[in-house]
């Protein structure tokens, strides 16, 4: 069967080059060079997935990805973009694309991916979830689609720890932790290792959620109830029916939805939107949130009643730059799943790719950490060591500005591998103050756009040479 993609992308070269690499692999194509022509060009019945560029002349990703699912809920969305837009990347994930890649593109990566789509086997009652690439059903005794690293650092310690004291409970619980930190996988290890664990896994993403449509997702709706509702649809309380509802970014809900939302909790039953049967439901909820709930009530943006009620245990997932003792282990994990993925047989990391990992900040934390190392393994031959020629430039990049273990920490700033402030040869004290002034800016620009120099450059309103040349003198600083 014949697969068709819809390109949507301002790069005519790229477009084609694309076009081009797909149908010699089974693709047929169409291309639309802006958002507006490729949202205008998008039809459910024609396409089964959708590659477009993060940045186009007319608007941005996540307004073009609204626009495509305005028109199909469940279309797969495949986003390119650039290394340092990789939080962005992640934001785009959770308002329902599938994945993203980043530039240069690879065409063997597009196309695993691209594979890996849309050879996903089909779930029943598919039409009433919104699945990403982590999110979804497990039915009974199937086996979570996300392997778990334990982890050897103390405060990946004490995370399973948590876990498995919590497992064996039915109360609620609240993750809470950067985006990347892999808050959805705790909650699949949470479900496993408890009672339910032979009940349906069902995850939902509220930041997905329109206000019309969240209550319809949660709690289903008779047909007829609204313009649209065709026929009765089943919610994913009923479909989570004795096992575990994970509601991710559920500080999005609409107010009215969380006064819904606290009802069943309390009463252990609901409605479906427009019925008047009241069906008992037996669900465990797992709940997360990138930003604090407790700030978020307490300034009247979240009920506080509904927070104490998902709130009975909480569990806080640290970023990867506070578990460093699990980087190379976790290199060596993600390269393990990688290499199963790709059939290669790639043999290890060379030592200055094992530096750079040690050294980077990783913003995106572990989901970053695993595309590196996907990335890394396609464009590496099999049977050789990674180099830090298959790493993207922006990792690299860091690694030239911090080429050293040493770091010196700020509250709110992470300053690894740079010279101390307090060390800069400053005979003149006024002079030191203003030079300490000075790379405090700098580095907190710096650490706000991911260390993309011409994002900071733009930001201080300095030319890059110059930013350049000041980054130079910090290092030159810091070996005098």
């Amino acid at each position: 069967m014949t697969k068709r993609a819809l390109i949507i992308d301002d790069d005519i070269d790229l477009c084609l080059l694309l076009s081009r690499f797909l149908n010699k692999n089974g693709f047929e194509t169409s291309t639309a060079h802006s958002g507006a022509k490729g949202i205008a060009l998008y039809d459910p019945a024609n396409f089964e997935v959708v590659i477009c560029d993060y940045r186009l002349d007319d608007m941005d990703g996540i307004k073009l990805i609204k626009g495509l699912k305005a028109k199909n809920p469940h279309v797969a969305i495949l986003v390119i973009t650039g290394y340092s837009d990789i939080k962005t990347a992640v934001e785009v994930i959770k308002l329902g694309a599938f994945d993203y890649i980043t530039k240069p593109l690879i065409p063997d990566e597009v196309l695993s991916i691209l594979n890996k789509l849309l050879n996903k086997p089909e779930e029943k009652n598919t039409d009433h979830i919104e699945h990403t690439r982590e999110v979804g059903i497990e039915g009974p005794k199937k086996k979570s689609s996300i392997e778990f690293y334990k982890g050897s650092s103390p405060a990946s310690i004490f995370l399973h720890e948590q876990a498995n004291i919590i497992a064996g409970t039915n109360y609620s619980v609240l993750l809470y932790g950067e985006s990347g930190t892999g808050k959805e996988v705790i909650a699949r290890l949470i479900h496993d290792m408890s009672e339910r664990a032979n009940k349906p896994f069902v995850a939902l993403d509220c930041g997905t959620l329109s206000r019309e449509l969240a209550g319809s997702e949660l709690f289903g709706h008779v047909k007829g109830s609204f313009t649209g509702a065709i026929q009765d649809k089943e919610g994913h309380f009923e479909l989570a029916e004795g096992g575990t509802l994970f509601l991710d970014e559920v500080g999005n809900l609409s107010a009215g939805v969380q006064a819904a939302l606290l009802r069943v909790i309390q009463e252990r039953k609901f409605k479906r939107v427009g019925g008047n049967k009241e069906t008992p439901t037996d669900v465990r909820i797992i709940v997360a949130s990138n930003e604090n709930l407790n700030d978020a009530y307490r300034k009247g943006k979240f009920r506080e009643d509904l927070y104490h009620r998902l709130n009975e245990f909480s569990i806080h997932l640290p970023p990867l730059r506070e578990r460093r003792e699990d980087i190379i282990p976790l290199a060596e994990f993600f390269l393990e799943k990688s290499n199963e993925e790709t059939r290669k047989n790639i043999s290890g990391f060379n030592e200055d790719v094992l530096n750079i990992f040690m050294e980077y900040s990783w913003p995106g934390n572990l989901r970053e950490f695993r595309n590196v190392v996907r990335r890394a393994v396609l464009l590496t031959p099999s049977d050789s060591k990674i180099a830090a020629t298959s790493l993207p430039q922006e990792i690299v990049t860091y690694h030239s500005i911090a080429p050293h273990h040493n770091s010196f920490e700020q509250p709110a700033l992470h300053f690894e591998g740079m010279a101390h402030p307090e060390n800069f040869p400053n005979k003149d004290l006024l002079k030191g103050a203003a030079s300490r002034a000075e790379f405090y800016t700098i580095m907190s620009v710096m650490q706000q756009v991911n260390f993309n120099k011409k994002k900071a450059a733009e930001l201080l309103k300095i030319d890059r040479k110059t930013l350049y040349n000041k980054l130079k003198s910090f290092q030159t600083s810091q070996q005098q």
